[in-house]
């Protein structure tokens, strides 16, 4: 009974943070995931160790379940704040970094993997699709701001709409390495049910169905007659029901959920682009997130500071990560929008900031859940170290290189 009593009392401290923190950190080179993750560590000498020192490795599928939640929620959230409406040209560096930098990153990360970490060609392939795409969750301080804000410049708008689609966009990869793993030991082939299912039809019905149900949803609350639309319930807690049903009633159809709920945070702003009911329900999207984020990260710290988590660490994984952070994605990201209309000082800032985070987790902890993969715990220990280091290392420079950004832009010196 004592340990529920703290723990409800550690809660209620979370939920304050979540309100407070990031308005203390705005003007500091912190960012609230830090913060999050320090909690936890300092909390190993609590009585509440136990409670929150989960190991991703012991709790897969815990693990899958509460990331997969924040993933979904953070799309909504990411999908409402795009003002800038859906074409070729206005999302041109979208296009890019989707079509060319997330396969360049999974390619790269795949070879690496097998030539520094020895890993076969299914954990392999599984490492570069889960670290491959931008975080949705973890990068909020690189996004757009809420809707209609007018925070909406190239580097911003890259930035978010990447992080929305790309964690639709990488299940492909993610469902091959698990067909891979699965005829290593049926010596069934796999190649031509790939690709009509997890390739052709699952992106198509992630599409479709998020951009049916965001129509359907989006005249429900703008265009009934007689006030009779959703939004004049001023409810934000709306935003967190078609999240759910999007996510749901797609993934019944063996879609991808994922692109779905971003397609339909999309679908809804094309019905009715500046109702104030948008930012009402992105604000409460982004509280949700904010919150389940900060739990997840808390308990990420403490497991961290247990030890167990990197029990796995050496030297040839540090290499890896280093690689991944700061040489593969930065030089995808740099092709990929070679040739793209935007000086040389934002193109620099969209390919180094490919923020890895919770998205990541939940990849791993799904295919770990499909089928066997060898080395799975230096998967485990990969993944967990890239994501701590893309927090530290991007959530540091952030602040102070979005600043500069923003100041040149509006000195007109943002050129070189």
């Amino acid at each position: 009974m004592e340990i529920y009593i703290l723990l409800l009392a550690v809660f209620g401290a979370v939920v304050l943070l979540t309100a407070w923190l990031p308005m203390l950190l705005k003007e500091l080179p912190l960012s609230l995931p830090i913060v999050c993750i320090v909690i936890g560590m300092l909390l190993v000498w609590s009585p509440l160790f136990p409670v929150i020192a989960a190991n991703p490795l012991e709790n897969r599928l815990a693990t899958e379940r509460l990331t997969e939640f924040v993933v979904i929620v953070s799309l909504m959230g990411a999908g409402l704040k795009l003002d800038r409406a859906l074409s070729w040209r206005g999302w041109e560096s979208t296009w890019r970094l989707l079509g060319i930098a997330m396969p360049l990153t999974i390619l790269a990360i795949a070879l690496l993997a097998g030539a520094i970490l020895r890993l076969d060609l299914a954990a392999a392939l599984l490492l570069g699709a889960a670290l491959a795409p931008t975080d949705p969750v973890l990068a909020s301080d690189v996004q757009v701001g809420p809707p209609q804000s007018g925070q909406d410049d190239d580097v911003r708008f890259a930035l978010t709409s990447e992080a929305g689609l790309n964690d639709g966009a990488a299940f492909p990869f993610v469902y091959l390495a698990i067909a891979i793993a699965l005829s290593q030991l049926s010596r069934e082939p796999f190649f031509a049910d790939w690709l009509l299912v997890d390739v052709l039809w699952k992106l198509t019905a992630g599409i479709a169905g998020g951009w049916i149900g965001g129509k359907i949803m989006g005249h429900l609350m703008f265009r009934l007659p007689n006030r009779a639309g959703l939004s004049e319930t001023g409810d934000g807690f709306v935003a967190l029901g078609i999240t759910c049903l999007a996510y749901g009633s797609t993934e019944l159809i063996n879609g991808y959920g994922f692109l779905a709920v971003f397609v339909a945070a999309l679908a809804m702003r094309s019905v009715e682009r500046k109702h104030d009911y948008h930012e009402r329900l992105h604000g409460f999207a982004e509280q949700i997130e904010r919150l389940v984020m900060m739990v997840l990260l808390v308990c990420f710290g403490a497991a961290i500071a247990e030890g167990s988590i990197f029990g796995a660490l050496n030297w040839q994984v540090v290499v890896l990560a280093v690689l991944i952070l700061l040489v593969v994605r930065p030089i995808s990201g740099w092709i990929s929008l070679m040739g793209f209309s935007a000086p040389a000082k934002e193109k620099a800032v969209i390919a180094f900031f490919g923020i890895r985070g919770l998205g990541s987790f939940y990849y791993l902890a799904y295919a770990l859940g499909q089928a066997e993969f060898a080395q799975a715990e230096f998967l485990w220990v990969t993944v967990c170290l890239v994501v701590l280091m893309s927090i530290v290392i991007h959530g540091i420079v952030v602040t102070p290189i979005m600043r500069h950004l923003d100041e040149g832009r509006a000195t007109g010196r943002v050129v070189d």
